[in-house]
């Protein structure tokens, strides 16, 4: 019978002492190199109840995203605030967004970008602090894709900035 009661408690203890689950916070970003255009096709692709809340911390409470309640100024600010979290500069040098649109996907928004001008990547530095002030346990995964490579590179609040180089 003590055996039974050692069992149940080794059994039971870590069960009852395990913490709950925690959300895992994550975005992706696409950069496509695209020659015959000599521009970059990025895609952010972020949980919409995330970017929500974000939003409504930062700016205004009543923002909604992906319902029949969004406003114009819903979308403006989503596409203010990626513009001020997401910075790239190529071959050392900053680049200038143009700002596509946002389509809206089950729980995901896409945000689509281009920077025109881009003839060769030599260098790519990406900053994507996406979400991080509001979830420091967020990660912002990055895809960089040229003719002739495929890189990625994992950012987090201790390392939110990354350099890729193609020579």
């Amino acid at each position: 019978m003590k055996f039974v009661k050692v069992a149940l408690i080794l059994f039971l203890f870590p069960l009852l002492t395990a913490s709950t689950a925690h959300k895992f916070y994550v975005s992706i970003t696409k950069i496509e190199h695209v020659e015959e255009t000599e521009s970059l096709q990025i895609i952010t692709k972020i949980f919409i109840d995330d970017i929500e809340d974000v939003l409504q911390k930062r700016y205004d409470p009543n923002v909604s995203l992906a319902t029949t309640k969004e406003r114009e100024q819903d979308a403006a600010l989503l596409k203010k605030y990626i513009l001020q979290k997401l910075k790239i500069k190529v071959n050392g040098k900053p680049v200038t967004y143009d700002y596509i649109g946002r389509k809206y996907e089950t729980d995901v928004v896409k945000s689509f970008i281009e920077v025109k001008g881009v003839k060769d990547i030599n260098s790519i530095e990406i900053e994507n602090k996406v979400l991080m002030d509001l979830f420091p346990e967020q990660q912002n995964i990055v895809h960089v894709k040229t003719d002739s490579n495929r890189r990625s590179l994992l950012l987090d609040a201790d390392n939110p900035k990354g350099l890729l180089n193609f020579n």
